[in-house]
């Protein structure tokens, strides 16, 4: 798998947190697609399918692919979205679930420090260390 874009954004859709791993002229075009990508996560809360098993589930699957990328989506239960952007042209349900999970520990520890205000940007070098480190976990 092949990590363009992390992104974390908050309940009012205002982002917290945004990572490019590829050139540096992608950061715009990976804004772009998230801020896209927040649209099919607002349809898919609003109107859930009447499945049982994925009723409340927070992860959302694959979100929309693109020419270059394919976009995966993940829902807290406080309704932060956690986004991934990559390049891989094949399905990877599993591997974005357990990314997702690794994120999700990374938030709850970045929002679990007493001094972080809920709501504003996760700016901390130890949260985007530990970012980066999925990352190339995750990483071909």
């Amino acid at each position: 798998m092949i990590i363009a874009c992390v992104a974390v954004v908050g309940q009012k859709n205002n982002p917290l947190y945004l990572q490019s791993f590829t050139s540096i002229g992608d950061d715009l075009k990976h804004h772009h697609i998230v801020h896209c990508s927040l649209d099919v996560i607002d349809e898919r809360v609003n109107t859930p399918k009447k499945s049982g098993s994925r009723l409340n589930e927070s992860f959302l699957g694959l979100l929309y692919p693109t020419e270059t990328y394919k976009v995966y989506g993940y829902l807290t239960n406080t309704k932060v979205k956690f986004i991934l952007v990559t390049t891989t042209s094949t399905g990877m349900d599993p591997e974005s679930r357990n990314f997702f999970g690794k994120l999700h520990a990374a938030y709850a520890d970045a929002v679990s420090n007493p001094f972080h205000v809920q709501g504003k940007k996760l700016i901390t070098k130890k949260f985007a260390k530990r970012v980066e480190a999925i990352v190339k976990s995750f990483s071909d």
